[in-house]
C-alpha cells in the first residue's frame, strides 16, 4: 500500500470500513511509471471489478455498500465505474459501486478520448477531489465536465477544489516532478507533484465522511 493509499485507510478504518487495494502493475509484470503501465486505464476496469466482486461475496461485507477510491489513474478507474455501460460489461446488471471517490482523475480526457465516456450513469454517488494546481488539467476543467452534464446527472456528482494543490496533494513524500504525454490537457508535459499536509487531511476527512453518508453510517 503507498503512502496515499495507507494514509486514507487510517481514517476509514477508523470509521469501520474496511479497505482491500488493488495492485493493477505488478499482476502484469509492470513497474509504474510512463513506460510501465497499461495503454489505456479501461484496460485496468476489470481489477475494479474484480475486486466489487470478491468483496461482494466475502462475509462481513455488504454488497450494497462497497464503494471505489482511486488516486490519478485509479482516479480515473473511480469515475469510469460510475458508469453502466462499463458496470455491466464486467459485472452484469445485479452489482455496482455504492460510492465513487476520484482524487485528481485528469478530467480533460472524459467524453473527449474514446473509451472515456464519463455519462449514462449507474446513480451511485460521485466525489472528485482535484487540485488547482494541477497541471493535467486547468483549474476549472473538473467543474465544467460536471457542469456539462444533465442536471438530473448533477445531483450525485460533486467537485471540490483545492487552493494551493498540486497533482498528488495528498502523496506526502519529498516533492518530485514527472514528465507524462497526458499532462497539461493533452499536450504532454512536466507534472510537480508537491506535498501539502493541510489539504491532504482535509481531502482525507471530506473522503470518509461522503463514504460514511453513502452508506448510511453515523459519522
Amino acid at each position: 500500500m503507498d503512502s496515499r493509499g495507507k494514509f486514507y485507510a487510517e481514517a476509514l478504518n477508523d470509521a469501520g470500513i474496511a479497505t482491500p487495494e488493488i495492485d493493477m502493475w505488478a499482476a502484469r509484470g509492470w513497474l509504474g511509471g510512463i513506460t510501465g503501465r497499461p495503454q489505456g486505464v479501461p484496460e485496468t476496469l476489470p481489477d475494479a471489478d474484480g475486486a466489487l466482486k470478491f468483496l461482494s461475496e466475502q462475509p462481513g461485507i455488504d454488497p450494497e455498500r462497497i464503494g471505489i477510491m482511486g488516486f490519478s489513474w485509479g482516479g480515473v478507474v473511480t469515475m469510469l465505474t460510475a458508469t453502466a455501460p462499463y458496470t455491466s460489461l464486467y459485472t452484469g446488471d445485479t452489482l455496482k459501486f455504492a460510492a465513487h471517490v476520484a482524487h485528481y482523475p485528469v478530467c480533460w480526457v472524459y467524453n473527449k478520448v474514446p473509451g472515456y465516456a464519463f455519462n449514462a450513469f449507474t446513480g451511485s454517488p460521485v466525489l472528485i477531489q482535484a487540485g488547482k494546481l494541477d497541471a493535467y488539467d486547468e483549474p476549472d476543467t473538473c467543474p465544467n465536465l460536471v457542469k456539462s452534464l444533465p442536471e438530473s446527472d448533477q445531483a450525485f456528482i460533486s467537485v471540490r477544489m483545492y487552493r494551493n494543490a498540486t497533482h498528488a496533494w495528498d502523496r506526502l513524500q519529498p516533492a518530485i516532478t514527472v514528465t507524462d504525454p497526458y499532462s497539461h490537457l493533452g499536450m504532454g508535459g512536466q507534472v510537480d507533484f508537491v506535498p501539502n499536509p493541510g489539504k491532504a487531511f482535509q481531502s482525507r476527512s471530506n473522503a470518509a465522511r461522503f463514504f460514511q453518508e453513502a452508506f448510511g453510517m453515523a459519522p
